[in-house]
Parts: C-alpha cells; sequence; structure tokens
C-alpha cells in the first residue's frame, strides 16, 4: 500500500500529486524529486514504479519478499539498499526487527517498509525542515533513512543491556529459569549482529562512491558520523555476546558447584548413617553373645555338659562376661563404638 507520494522542487514540498501517473508527469514537467513510500507492497504496486522508473528485476524480488541482509547494491544509476531495523518492547522484553529497502535514482526515493520502523515520517520532517539540505538530492533521503535507523538501535542497546544486568542478578540468585533466559537474549543478540556487521560493508561502498558521484561535503559528513554511531553499536552488539557467553559458561559452573555440593552433604549423610550403624551392629552382637550362652543353657536337657558341674553358673556368666568384653574391645579398637 502506499504510504506517502510527495514531490519536492529545490528541497520544498509541492502539493502532494493525486495519482502516481500525476507525479510522474510533474517529475518531467518541473524536474523535482519524487519520494515515493509504501508498507508492504505486492508485487504488481511495485511493478508499476518499476516501470517507470527502469528499476531491476534483482531487485525488485528483493524488494518484494523482504528477508535480506543488510547490503547496496547498484543497478545503473540506481542504488538499492537493504536496512534491518529494530526496536525494543518493553512489555514483551524482546527485540523485533523489521526491515527497509531504498531504491534512490537520479530524481527519485522509494522506501518500501515491512515493518513498523523506521519512523520514516520523522525523517521526512526533519528533512522537510531543512530545504537546503533536502534540496541536495536523494542522497540526503538515503543517508538520513540510514542515520535514523541506527539512532533507533541506541534504544534497542538499553533494554539489551538491562536484560543483561539482571541475568547477572539471577546467576546468583539460583533462579533455574535463568539458563532459558540467557538462550533467548543470546539468540536475540545474534540476530542484532545481523543487523549490524553488514553495515560496515555497507558504508564502506558508499564512503568509496564519494567522490566518483560528486557527493556534497556536508552530506559526506554526515554520513560519517553516522558510521562512526555504528561502528559503537556494532562494538556494544559484540560486548553483549561476550558477557552472555560468559554468563552461561558462569551458570553451568554454579549448576555444577550446587550439583557437587549437594552429592558432598549425600556423603556426609550416608557416612553418618554408616556409622550409626556400625554402632548399632557392634551392641547387637554384644548382646547376641551372652543371648548365645543363655539360650543354650535354657533348653532344659537332662543330659548336658556341666549341669552338675558346682561352678556352671559362674562359668556360664563368666563366659558371657569374657565374650561380651572381647566383642566390645574388637569393636572400640576399630572404632565401631
Amino acid at each position: 500500500m502506499f504510504i506517502k507520494n510527495a514531490l519536492y522542487i529545490e528541497g520544498v514540498r509541492a502539493p502532494d500529486p493525486m495519482s502516481l501517473e500525476q507525479t510522474f508527469e510533474h517529475m518531467r514537467s518541473s524536474g523535482g524529486m519524487a519520494w515515493i513510500g509504501l508498507y508492504r507492497p505486492g508485487y504488481e504496486e511495485l511493478k508499476q514504479l518499476a516501470d517507470e522508473f527502469n528499476l531491476h528485476e534483482l531487485a525488485l524480488e528483493d524488494a518484494v519478499e523482504a528477508h535480506q541482509r543488510p547490503k547496496i547494491d547498484r543497478y545503473g544509476e540506481t542504488l538499492f539498499t537493504v536496512l534491518r531495523p529494530a526496536r525494543y518492547i518493553d512489555a514483551k522484553e524482546e527485540v523485533e526487527f523489521g526491515e527497509v529497502h531504498i531504491f534512490t535514482g537520479p530524481d527519485f526515493v522509494i522506501t518500501v517498509r515491512h515493518a513498523e520502523t523506521p519512523n520514516l515520517g520523522d525523517v521526512r520532517s526533519k528533512l522537510e525542515r531543512s530545504p537546503q539540505r533536502l534540496a541536495l538530492g536523494p542522497e540526503a533521503v538515503l543517508y538520513a533513512i540510514i542515520d535514523e535507523v541506527i539512532d533507533e538501535y541506541s534504544p534497542v542497546i538499553t533494554g539489551l543491556e538491562n536484560d543483561i544486568d539482571e541475568i547477572e542478578n539471577q546467576l546468583f540468585d539460583g533462579d533455574p529459569a535463568v539458563s532459558r533466559r540467557i538462550f533467548d537474549l543470546s539468540r536475540e543478540v545474534i540476530e542484532f549482529q545481523r543487523a549490524t556487521k553488514p553495515l560496515e560493508e555497507v558504508f564502506a561502498a558508499i564512503v568509496e562512491g564519494f567522490e566518483k558521484y560528486h557527493v556534497d561535503i556536508d552530506l559526506q559528513r554526515r554520513l560519517l558520523d553516522s558510521r562512526d554511531h555504528c561502528k559503537r553499536v556494532i562494538e556494544r552488539v559484540d560486548s553483549f555476546r561476550q558477557v552472555l557467553q560468559n554468563a552461561l559458561t558462569t551458570q553451568s559452573t554454579l549448576v555444577t558447584q550446587r550439583q557437587n555440593d549437594e552429592m558432598k552433604l549425600l556423603a556426609q549423610s550416608s557416612n553418618a548413617q554408616n556409622e550409626e550403624v556400625k554402632k548399632i551392629s557392634a551392641w547387637a552382637a554384644i548382646g547376641f553373645a551372652p543371648t548365645l550362652v543363655g539360650t543354650i543353657y535354657g533348653m532344659n536337657f537332662k543330659v548336658m555338659p556341666e549341669l552338675k558341674f558346682h561352678y556352671g553358673y559362674a562359668m556360664a556368666l563368666g563366659l558371657m562376661a569374657a565374650s561380651s568384653g572381647s566383642l566390645y574391645l574388637i569393636f572400640k579398637k576399630r572404632d565401631w563404638i
């Protein structure tokens, strides 16, 4: 669908055309610059523009299908740029990535958005308040959009930084859900790297064409400033990934340590139980000796050794005491009791 269809003459916005055909006609008659904005268009909508502005078929397919990495391609006089904007959603604590394609030619700019970001309305308003800058042509619009995309990365950086700080607190609180959160956040950071890292090649390609395409010095300075900002973003994202890798390693170490502590406590408990079993077994053995003697002499048989022995009772008691005492000394020596 078409969002904006505007015509600019020497940096000043002319009355909005009623249709694309009127835009094309005014461009030919006035020599102005057209800026046409689309949101998730279909192939037929873009085909109409492609026929008028001679857009390359490959770029057209990329703009319709989306899911492209950031890049910049030149097809004759037309520059095709793909950017991956992002925004941080506080409610879900996650990053949403979009895609914007920009066609820039000698006298036109076509923007194709596949998400809510970037806020091209703000870009348009800022440029319209600076006619001199807008009069510099399509490059001014392209550089302003790049700058807006990179500026919108700042809240994402802040959001991810807060999430990482929370993870560091969760690590030492023993929260079992922290592993899953580290994994999800690492995936978002990797996706953020895919959106920002290729921008280095995009900037390099644009800077290389400064002299060849006689880019205004003011636009050059603005783009170089955006490049420096982009480098800082890339460095921050790289550091986030390293921090999350360290966090995952720390989490594994803490889990292993907790498991070792639990095993140690279990072993200590088992040892304590073994000591108790030893004591019980030792006293049971000591008690068993006199019980055995007493049981034998309590059988009440008529024919039995020492039944008529005068000191038989004393001998039986002595045998009980001797056997029990001997077992006590043996178990005591072995620290069983």
